[in-house]
């Protein structure tokens, strides 16, 4: 399930199959995640947070740095628990949470209370509003599981950092015209699909 792919490189090029690897890893994040926050809580806090604060790159950066500290948390519990509980149980759990995963998706998410504007200004904010609403989220616990299927905690890292930046950069840059504009319903199931389809292939232990 942690494995490798060769990808047709031969049994003693170890090189090829760990980058083989470590692309699908932070593919399949990256797509996984990206489609996953469209319309979730923490994009629709990006719109309300453009909203208010109105400093584009400074909400963005914030929203960058709240997502790598709280996606590597997210990733190393995910390989934590890998090791602790073998491929084999592995499998069968994020294979089930990925299915999980996709039933989610199919329900729109809806943001609770407004977030609280800090005195240290717009980058204080957005971290710290971001890093809390993303806790207990689908795309946080969709990082856990993708960390503990692929044997590559920073490609997972990564990719799902940056689907959420794809998903979350245009929406404070452009705001809630954006979600206007977007078919959120065939997204959600676009979404649900891939998450299922993820599910499925983990539990047929694929790739081998």
């Amino acid at each position: 399930m942690r494995g490798a792919i060769s990808l047709g490189c031969a049994a003693p090029a170890p090189p090829c199959a760990s980058l083989a690897s470590y692309l699908e890893a932070f593919l399949t994040s990256t797509l996984l995640v990206a489609l996953a926050e469209i319309g979730d809580k923490t994009q629709l806090l990006s719109f309300v947070l453009a909203a208010r604060l109105r400093q584009p790159w400074t909400i963005i950066a914030g929203i960058l740095v709240a997502t790598i500290a709280n996606h590597a948390l997210a990733g190393s519990a995910g390989a934590w628990l890998a090791h602790l509980a073998g491929p084999a149980l592995m499998q069968w759990v994020t294979g089930l949470l990925f299915i999980g995963f996709g039933l989610w998706a199919l329900h729109p998410d809806a943001l609770g209370d407004d977030p609280r504007i800090h005195r240290a200004g717009a980058f204080v904010t957005a971290l710290v509003a971001f890093f809390l609403a993303e806790m207990g989220d689908k795309t946080q616990l969709a990082t856990v599981a993708l960390a503990a299927r692929f044997d590559s905690l920073a490609a997972v890292v990564l990719g799902t950092t940056l689907g959420m930046m794809l998903a979350n950069v245009p929406a404070v840059i452009i705001g809630e015209k954006l979600a206007a504009r977007l078919p959120m319903q065939a997204i959600r199931y676009c979404a649900a699909s891939l998450f299922m389809l993820t599910g499925v292939l983990t539990l047929f232990g694929w790739p081998a």
